[in-house]
């Protein structure tokens, strides 16, 4: 690692990054190819974010042609300037949860019994991200909801493919309840939760854990702004938000093939939908059907668009991802033995109508559902709730959403 960033750092000397001319290829790109609804409130503020995220995939991307690393690897060790700390009033310990790197997050204050316990997994589409770069969110949360935080150091791709990510999320939750005594933790309140990726991860944990009949249940589940499904790349919010920063509807399958592995050529038959089978299509076309979304996220141009004739060898190509990692697919007994559940929606996201679509088949089984939905929100703003240019005040509202949520179990 030491070495990687000696090289980066080197090459963005000799290089003279940011020089004029990648400034001005990020002004061009984020003018040309993002469009920013006229609803919402800040948008030169995402615009500067949005030409931050460009400048380091670009850079990364060069590097990656040139032969020097991987582009991931670049996007990681820029990450790394952004480089919080925790809050004064709480210890956090870095353990090992079964194998699995934790930050384990503890107001220093005493307390009068066992605390509840919050699992969280970051996002990052399971190839970036990491634990001292949600230190911010997690210790706000340990902090004003009086809780123990567990902070998860997931393996990422490419190096370990998935489901790698899931399964190291499982391992450290299962660990936390099996040792929750040791940590300060009451085993009947244990919450898991995560933003993105790690929302993905948060719901796959809970629904896996729905059988274990040797384990105390789970007291609730916290899904911000989750992936849920793999089929449908035509729902309204990938429409309305396709060219919405920071996160396009082309990225969510591209990052999405890298992330499994796959050739990224295959995006534009996935964006179609001809990866998927006609007999998923009969199948899951009842919890997938834009019928299931309200009318009110419907407008700002919404066409409905019917999958793309089905082609056998894209699905071959990719046919362990449509189920294993579609949470929205379970089956009806796992769904209706879900705990408790705090959903975040933002307007603003291509990920939304996913969301939507998770919370009707919760809410329609019968689990306990708290919907707060980001009027102006969008994809990956977790990160963005204090103390710089950068803040955005949805954010505030969002993180607030969430400790108000846990604080109240």
């Amino acid at each position: 690692m030491e070495l990687l960033q000696s090289l980066l750092l080197a090459l963005i000397g000799v290089i003279g990054i940011p020089s004029l001319s990648l400034l001005s290829w990020v002004i061009y790109y984020d003018l040309s190819r993002s469009e920013i609804p006229p609803g919402f409130d800040s948008p030169l503020k995402l615009r500067g974010l949005h030409c931050l995220a460009i400048m380091a995939f670009t850079v990364g991307k060069c590097l990656e042609l040139l032969g020097v690393c991987r582009q991931v690897a670049v996007i990681r060790f820029l990450m790394n300037f952004w480089n919080p700390r925790a809050d004064p009033s709480l210890s956090a310990k870095d353990l090992l949860f079964d194998g699995v790197p934790v930050r384990v997050y503890q107001p220093k204050t005493p307390s009068a019994g066992p605390r509840k316990g919050f699992v969280f997994f970051h996002g990052g589409a399971g190839m970036i991200g990491s634990i001292a770069f949600y230190e911010d969110v997690c210790s706000k949360i340990a902090k004003e909801s009086d809780s123990v935080v567990v902070s998860v150091g997931y393996r990422l791709s490419p190096e370990h493919l998935p489901p790698a990510q899931y399964k190291d999320c499982l391992a450290a939750t299962i660990h936390l309840i099996q040792n929750a005594a040791s940590h300060g933790v009451d085993p009947s309140k244990i919450i898991v939760g995560g933003d993105s990726s790690g929302g993905n991860y948060a719901s796959v944990v809970a629904q896996k854990l729905v059988e274990r009949s040797d384990l105390p249940k789970l007291r609730a589940q916290v899904l911000i702004y989750p992936y849920t499904q793999a089929l449908d790349y035509n729902l309204p919010s990938y429409q309305q938000n396709s060219s919405m920063p920071i996160l396009f509807r082309e990225s969510v399958v591209y990052f999405g093939l890298k992330y499994i592995g796959k050739d990224t050529s295959l995006l534009g038959q996935v964006l179609k939908g001809s990866h998927v089978p006609d007999s998923m299509r009969l199948k899951f076309g009842k919890w997938l059907s834009p019928d299931n979304i309200p009318e009110r996220f419907k407008g700002r141009g919404y066409k409905q668009v019917p999958l793309a004739p089905y082609e056998p060898e894209v699905y071959r190509q990719l046919s362990e991802t449509l189920e294993d990692y579609s949470c929205l697919f379970a089956e009806d007994s796992v769904i209706q033995k879900l705990p408790e559940t705090l959903i975040v929606s933002c307007e603003y996201d291509v990920v939304r109508d996913d969301v939507l679509l998770y919370k009707k088949r919760l809410v329609d089984h019968g689990v306990e559902v708290s919907w707060f939905h980001v009027e102006n929100g969008f994809h990956g703003m977790i990160n963005f709730f204090k103390g710089c240019i950068l803040a955005f005040p949805a954010a505030v509202e969002l993180m607030d959403s969430i400790v108000d949520f846990v604080k109240n179990l």
